[in-house]
């Protein structure tokens, strides 16, 4: 008798084994706002999936009265800037951080206490501080997003970065190798796949940082525009842009996880995508 432990099921019925907790939340949310508006058109707790489509196509579709914009791309193309120059700024740094301390005992030494007392900081508690010195504008909603997610990644890179096999460093300086070509032709190749799994486990948070700094002091973007409408009730718009910012974010893990596929081919797992 096979074990369910050792059961592995295919790609396609791992497919629709997967929708299925979907499409049992959507058959329920589907009956409780039917009875909810059944009981109470007016009810704005489970809109109907016909206003979701109304509201959709009044925020993306209809440009606002007030400044002909089309809200839904204007807080989309926002919230991604924002989100791409934080999370970018924060690899780089990560990546930088991270091999330097790893491969380098003196430099580790030098700057590993501080790495960690910086990531041990709650980034949502020094929001404040970064609206006080650095403004209200663009810069403290991308620096609350590095200071959020660089710490994570430096320091799975230092880790990943001693992880490499001392053999290979030892060969490199017996054929020559000076630090800085073992750092750039050794270590950093293979550093570079890690850095692309760091960073896709990073975005989450990210968002996080990001709605957060957009619901307290934004003009747009995602977040602004959930914390706006919520005191109006307005789930009709608060889900659907919910469900547009997780689609965001599973399309940006796909796509880091693509390059990662594309650029580095010797790093698959048994010969799947990560």
């Amino acid at each position: 008798m096979e074990r369910w432990i050792n059961k592995r099921p295919s790609r396609a019925v791992s497919g629709m084994l997967g929708l299925i907790p979907l499409i049992i939340l959507l058959l329920l949310y589907m009956a409780g706002s039917e009875a909810r508006l059944a009981e109470n058109p007016a009810d704005k707790l489970l809109p109907s999936f016909e206003q979701f489509s109304q509201a959709i196509e009044r925020m993306a579709f209809e440009p606002s009265k007030r400044t002909g914009e089309y809200l839904f791309w204007v807080d989309t193309q926002s919230s991604l800037i924002r989100l791409g120059l934080g999370v970018g700024i924060a690899s780089l740094l990560g990546l930088v951080v991270g091999v330097l301390t790893g491969a380098l005992p003196v430099v580790r030494a030098l700057f590993n206490p501080l790495l960690t007392v910086v990531s041990l900081i709650p980034p949502l508690a020094i929001l404040p501080i970064l609206f006080i010195v650095l403004g209200l504008g663009e810069l403290s909603k991308v620096v609350l997003i590095t200071i959020g997610v660089m710490p994570f990644i430096a320091r799975d890179i230092q880790r990943r970065t001693q992880e490499i096999p001392s053999e290979q460093i030892i060969k490199a300086q017996t054929l020559g190798a000076n630090t800085s070509q073992i750092l750039l032709r050794i270590i950093l190749p293979q550093i570079m796949p890690r850095l692309i799994d760091a960073t896709r486990l990073s975005l989450g948070a990210a968002w996080l940082f990001l709605i957060a700094a957009e619901a307290i002091v934004s003009t747009d973007g995602l977040g602004y525009r959930i914390f706006l409408v919520r005191r109006y009730l307005a789930m009709d718009v608060i889900l659907p842009y919910v469900a547009w910012i997780t689609l965001l974010a599973f399309l940006s893990d796909w796509v880091l996880a693509k390059i990662s596929y594309l650029c580095f081919p010797w790093d698959r797992l048994d010969g799947a995508e990560r």
